[in-house]
């Protein structure tokens, strides 16, 4: 069996899919492996006429597509103090201050994404009357727009983390902070979905061959350095080991009551500030 994948160049994805992706898991299916930027899978799954079997995704577009696609119980990312940064020219008055940024300009990764979701979120709470206008840049972009005065603020996400000081630029906010101390919980950021015509044993097969490619990754991390650089977009090795460590982690692994606690409290504060629709009841579950 070969099957279709799309996932990020991103050095989480990579390190988790390495030994999958080069057939040194016993009994996967063989993968036909996509790059692409989280945005992209986002728009293939919700279009719904992609011919890829898994992709990674975005949490926050699960509402859209869980019809088509069931949830993973592993392989994604989920984990704490790895949330998305709101940053400025500016420092601000103080640590996740939003008054600053009411009227004004904000480039954002994605409107469907988690990150999204949590910057809404947050400045719902925290920035009087709202922020002005949002726009969609690819991630890459942010930083410099805002360094370059294109964009009052910008939200980053992925190895932006470790790097933004050297743009000159500055933490306004922390998504992750303010999601852990309003909620308790990990922050949800990228899923694996996999079609469910493919049948509940294939499902869990995917499932089992995700949890086992991670498990090999951690049991040996040196196998996976020549693909996680090959695909790292000229990133520090160094940076590249920071964004696994903090990416990478138990809930990898699986879930676990608390991930999808997690996931589903996202999703139900977003649908309640009418971001995303409802879920069913039964939406999360798998096979």
């Amino acid at each position: 069996m070969q099957l279709k994948i799309a996932y990020s160049p991103c050095p989480n994805d990579t390190f988790v899919f390495d030994a999958w992706a080069h057939g040194r898991v016993p009994g996967a299916p063989r993968l036909d492996v996509t790059f692409a930027d989280i945005d992209v899978t986002n728009g293939w799954a919700e279009g719904g006429a992609d011919d890829h079997d898994v992709l990674k995704v975005s949490y926050a577009v699960l509402p859209w597509i869980l019809d088509e696609y069931a949830l993973l119980p592993c392989g994604g990312a989920l984990g704490r103090g790895c949330g998305p940064l709101v940053l400025t020219r500016e420092s601000g008055d103080g640590p996740g201050d939003g008054s600053s940024l009411a009227g004004k300009t904000v480039a954002v990764p994605s409107e469907r994404s988690t990150a999204y979701l949590l910057f809404r979120l947050w400045a719902a709470e925290t920035v009087p009357g709202g922020v002005g206008e949002v726009v969609v840049m690819p991630f890459h972009e942010i930083m410099p727009a805002v360094r370059d005065g294109k964009v009052d603020a910008g939200l980053v996400i992925h190895e932006a983390r470790f790097t933004y000081a050297s743009y000159g630029l500055h933490r306004l906010a922390d998504m992750g902070e303010h999601w852990e101390s309003t909620t308790g919980l990990p922050i949800p950021l990228g899923a694996i979905v996999a079609r469910r015509s493919l049948g509940a044993e294939t499902l869990r097969l995917l499932a089992d061959s995700a949890r086992t490619s991670v498990r090999m990754a951690w049991d040996d991390p040196a196998a996976s350095r020549p693909y996680v650089m090959e695909h790292a977009q000229e990133l520090d090795p160094k940076v590249a080991d920071q964004h696994i460590g903090l990416y990478v982690n138990e809930f990898t692994a699986g879930l676990g009551e608390e991930g999808y606690a997690a996931v589903r409290g996202l999703l139900t504060r977003a649908a309640a500030e009418g971001l995303v629709p409802p879920l069913g009841p039964d939406a999360l579950s798998f096979p």
